[in-house]
C-alpha cells in the first residue's frame, strides 16, 4: 500500500468516526436538523428494538423529536467502534460499515435536581452503514439493537 493510499484511508476512518460522533451529539442535543443532515438522501434508520420506528430519515427524526421531548438530559456514549470499508461500483472504500456499542443515560423532565442520577439507562449495539457522497460521508443505514434497559424509578 502506498503512503498516499494509507493517508486516504486514515482520513476516511477519521471522517466516518466524526460522522458517528456527530450522530451522538445530534441525538443528545435534540438537533433534528443536524440529525437529518448526517444522512444520505435515501438514508433509513431502525429503532424498533428500542420501542421506536423504522423508516426514512424524516419519519425517524419526527419520531425522535416527539419521543425525546420529555427527556431533558441524554448522553449517548458510542464505544468499541469496529469499522470496515467496502466496495461500491468497483471503487474501493465507497462504503463503510461500523458496529459499535452504546450506553445512554437519560433523565426525564420533572426529575429533582440538576445533578441527580439518570432516571434510566439503556445500552446495546448500533450497526451503521455509510456512503461516500459528494458532500462527504453520510449515513445510509442505522439499526439500533437495544440489549438492556434499567429504570431507576
Amino acid at each position: 500500500m502506498t503512503q498516499r493510499v494509507e493517508l486516504a484511508t486514515v482520513r476516511d476512518r477519521l471522517s466516518v468516526d466524526a460522522l458517528i460522533t456527530d450522530y451522538a451529539a445530534a441525538l443528545d442535543d435534540g438537533d433534528w436538523a443536524a440529525f437529518r443532515a448526517l444522512f444520505a438522501p435515501d438514508g433509513r434508520a431502525d429503532y424498533r428494538s428500542a420501542g421506536g420506528v423504522e423508516g426514512d430519515v424524516e419519519q425517524v427524526a419526527a419520531w425522535l423529536a416527539d419521543s425525546m421531548r420529555p427527556v431533558v438530559m441524554r448522553q449517548h456514549l458510542i464505544v468499541n467502534r469496529r469499522l470496515r470499508f467496502g466496495v461500491l461500483d468497483q471503487a474501493a472504500g465507497d462504503t463503510a460499515e461500523m458496529r459499535a456499542d452504546y450506553v445512554s443515560p437519560m433523565r426525564l423532565s420533572g426529575s429533582e435536581g440538576a445533578l441527580t442520577a439518570p432516571d434510566f439507562v439503556c445500552g446495546g449495539r448500533y450497526a451503521f452503514g455509510a456512503l461516500r457522497t459528494d458532500d462527504g460521508w453520510r449515513l445510509h443505514r442505522v439499526a439500533v439493537q437495544e440489549k438492556w434497559r434499567r429504570a431507576d424509578r
